[in-house]
């Protein structure tokens, strides 16, 4: 069987602003990072979040229409009292809207966790189209160029800590997998922060 064929160029693009993210629907481009930084409201949310040292999460399932913001009850509802809970809440629900409106969604998965190690400590490619992740608190997940990506060797192979790029906190970064068409072979390498810190992480995958 001959290996799945990758686009002649695979390179990512950043900006300052939202509209960036657009820029991962184009062939060859199988990361679009928007760097944002976060209001000092959410920071402070955020950070205190973290700070509790328990391991919550939030997980589900939702129906998406581009033409209504999405209704988030009871999210991550252990943080409920916090100072700056709604304000959290309402920037998850933008970010479900502009991604729902980026791939044109009608069902998304959400998955909203506290992390207090690696998740996934191994470089790695996902099985998926197209995957929204943002850190609220905590290191940003890593991630390779092309050029130095060890495609043939993820499991064991350990590039130069100077080829490893770093997502910071409140980056929204959008990422291509395995399963968008024509992308076989491309998705992007990447892993969880080799850091210990605690982290909130939030990720949203197209399901329909």
């Amino acid at each position: 069987m001959n290996p799945a064929r990758k686009p002649v160029d695979i390179f990512q693009v950043s900006g300052e602003t939202p509209q960036v993210l657009t820029d991962v629907l184009q062939d060859g481009v199988n990361l679009a990072v928007w760097h944002r930084r976060l209001p000092p409201q959410l920071e402070d949310f955020a950070a205190l979040v973290v700070s509790l040292g328990q391991p919550l999460a939030d997980q589900r399932v939702i129906d998406v229409d581009e033409q209504h913001m999405p209704v988030l009850t009871e999210l991550l509802r252990e943080a409920a009292d916090l100072h700056g809970y709604e304000a959290f809440v309402a920037d998850v629900a933008w970010l479900v809207a502009a991604y729902t409106c980026l791939v044109g969604a009608q069902r998304v998965g959400l998955r909203l966790r506290v992390l207090t190690g690696p998740m996934c400590p191994r470089f790695h490619v996902d099985n998926v189209p197209l995957r929204l992740l943002t850190t609220y608190a905590g290191p940003g997940s890593e991630w390779l160029k092309e050029d130095v990506s060890p495609r043939g060797d993820l499991h064991t192979a350990i590039p130069p800590v100077d080829n490893i790029q770093h997502l910071q906190a409140g980056d929204v970064a959008v990422l291509k997998g395995e399963r968008w068409q024509g992308n076989e072979g491309a998705g992007l390498v990447h892993r969880s922060p080799s850091e210990k810190r605690g982290r909130l992480l939030l990720s949203l995958d197209w399901l329909a």
